[in-house]
């Protein structure tokens, strides 16, 4: 009984190992280009956060736009971009309105569109954070490894 029970519990367990053996390990920061622009930044991988987040500055909301400038160091591109919506973030600091954009991010050899929200983050280390919905079902995160698949796009 105890050894059906086994394999059972093994066989329910095996299409878990296949679906993340097809999935990309990266590190926990990597190297990301926004598209189509060819900006390099280094993300912080987050499986925590739920959303991805750009650092911008002289964000400013402009009816159903969003101006933004890209840090210094990374170009300072200015941007204008559709706002999707607002999304209210917890902070250390308390809660905060920012607006959601959608961006087109290589991370290793993967195109993906997905929806960042813009905000100052010129006191944190990384410029950009890849967020769950950036990861889900594309990558497995190895936290003890760093710059493992670097962007590969066209």
């Amino acid at each position: 009984m105890k050894g059906s029970l086994l394999a059972a519990s093994l066989a329910a367990l095996l299409p878990l190992a296949a679906s993340a053996a097809e999935k990309r390990v990266i590190g926990g920061v990597e190297e990301v280009i926004l598209l189509p622009w060819g900006v390099r930044l280094p993300a912080r991988i987050d499986t925590g956060a739920a959303g991805s987040s750009l650092d911008a500055r002289e964000v400013r909301a402009a009816g159903k736009e969003v101006e933004l400038r890209l840090a210094p160091e990374y170009g300072g591109r200015p941007m204008r971009l559709p706002i999707l919506r607002w999304r209210t973030i917890k902070t250390p600091e308390g809660k905060g309105r920012r607006p959601v954009v959608r961006l087109e991010v290589c991370l290793g050899p993967e195109r993906i569109v997905t929806e960042v929200n813009v905000n100052d983050r010129s006191d944190l280390e990384h410029p950009f954070l890849a967020g769950r919905n950036l990861l889900a079902g594309r990558f497995v995160v190895d936290v003890d490894r760093r710059q493992v698949l670097p962007p590969q796009c066209p």
